[in-house]
């Protein structure tokens, strides 16, 4: 999903290869040979602890491991990085920070022209083997050697994430997860139940927003009240005749309401981009945004992270018209009666905050039938959302059985009354 451009990698200096005979000696160890006299040691040394990986102020993040050079990934669940090629561990240092909400009439006025579509590129350079890649992504692998790439700079009038949720469900959870879903489709076809993986199982962070706001509403309808009068109607008394019964007929009478209600609404998140489809976005919720960190460019590494584009302005519109159903359902509590009906609202949006909030999403596809299908899985909770084939012949049979329990009853009913 990356629009990277990487250009030549620099040649990378000369790497000399074991000596014939053996592995390459330790850095820093004594060169072989008999080993000393005297008594055997105690054990071996203590394991030392793990390092603390932080970004550098000014440049980008520096993923490889300390001890052997690979390159480290964030372990889900964890406040480290961890080595891809010896295990080794990184702690993650701890920031002196808060997760802090950003004015929206403070940003409209000083920023609210800027269309992020219109902001350049990162450019963003391989620690690992120099290589320059120009992308939009947040995070990325280098194509080269696959060196972490995360952005630690941003382009002039980009929001800055505030807040991650970082992964909390790993690569193997996730295809357990991913199976489970496929196990448990009805009216999928019997194959399907044997695909067990996923094909380009990939970590992602996808941009949301979350919005404050204090509401004031003022209103304008109806309050409807039941009455019933007595009626009378003629009816079949059953032996080819007729009689005339009464009954109770419920009506509305109206009366005019005018009110004012108010509500604060806090964290009301809307996606952040259009490039993963809205309506599974929509459908991976609801997050635990109680998992956000404040924003760290270490639990990106190792994952691809997608820059926003659904500027604050369409996200703001996007908050409001989540809103507007609340402040609704408040107005005709606030109405009462039997029934209600809202003429008008006149909403007032003051105290506005947002914010930007990456959240972790495991983006899979799977081959079936020829076709490829998408699956994503929510790495904050273990939903899973996706596409899935469907069985005809299940779905005709299912249709006609139901036909022959319809009819079966139908017979039994006419049987009985003649």
């Amino acid at each position: 999903m990356s629009t990277d451009q990487p250009s030549s990698p620099p040649p990378l200096p000369g790497q000399a290869g074991p000596p014939a005979g053996g592995p390459p000696p330790i850095p820093g160890a004594a060169p072989a040979g008999p080993p000393p006299a005297g008594p055997p040691p105690a054990g071996p040394p203590p394991a030392a602890p793990p390092q603390t990986a932080t970004a550098p102020a000014g440049g980008h993040l520096l993923s490889t491991c300390p001890t052997c050079g690979s390159q480290t990934a964030y372990a889900p669940g964890t406040t480290q990085l961890r080595c891809t090629s010896c295990g080794a561990a990184l702690d993650i240092a701890e920031v002196d920070a808060q997760i802090t909400e950003n004015s929206y009439d403070e940003w409209k006025q000083r920023s609210g022209d800027v269309v992020v579509a219109s902001l350049g590129e990162y450019v963003m350079r391989c620690r690992n083997c120099g290589a320059t890649t120009e992308t939009r992504d947040l995070a990325g692998s280098c194509q080269f050697c696959q060196g972490a790439l995360v952005a630690v700079e941003h382009p002039e009038g980009l929001v800055r994430p505030e807040a991650v949720v970082p992964f909390g469900i790993d690569r193997g959870a996730a295809q357990e997860a991913f199976g489970t879903w496929v196990r448990s489709r009805r009216f999928a076809p019997n194959a399907l139940k044997k695909v067990g993986t996923t094909e380009g199982l990939q970590g992602t962070y996808v941009p949301h927003w979350t919005f404050d706001a204090q509401t004031a509403t003022d209103y304008v309808g109806q309050r409807g009240e039941y009455y019933y009068v007595t009626m009378t109607r003629t009816v079949s008394d059953g032996k080819g005749g007729t009689r005339t019964e009464t009954y109770q007929q419920r009506r509305t009478r109206w009366h005019h309401a005018r009110g004012h209600v108010d509500r604060f609404f806090d964290d009301v998140l809307v996606r952040g981009t259009e490039r993963v489809d809205p309506e599974r976005l929509d459908e991976m919720g609801p997050w635990k945004l109680g998992d956000a960190r404040p924003f760290q460019p270490e639990f990106l590494t190792g994952y691809s992270a997608l820059r926003y584009d659904v500027d604050p302005m369409a996200g703001a519109k996007l908050a409001r018209a989540q809103m507007r159903p609340v402040i609704r359902q408040d107005v005709e509590r606030d109405i009462g009666g039997d029934e209600q009906r809202v003429k008008d609202m006149d909403v007032t949006y003051s105290r506005a905050t947002f914010k930007l909030v990456l959240l972790p999403l495991w983006m899979a596809t799977y081959l079936y039938g020829g076709k490829t299908w998408q699956v994503f899985v929510n790495a904050n909770t273990g939903e899973v959302v996706g596409d899935r084939p469907w069985s005809v012949p299940k779905i005709v049979a299912a249709s006609v059985a139901a036909a022959l329990v319809v009819a079966a009853i139908v017979f039994l009913v006419i049987r009985m009354r003649s």
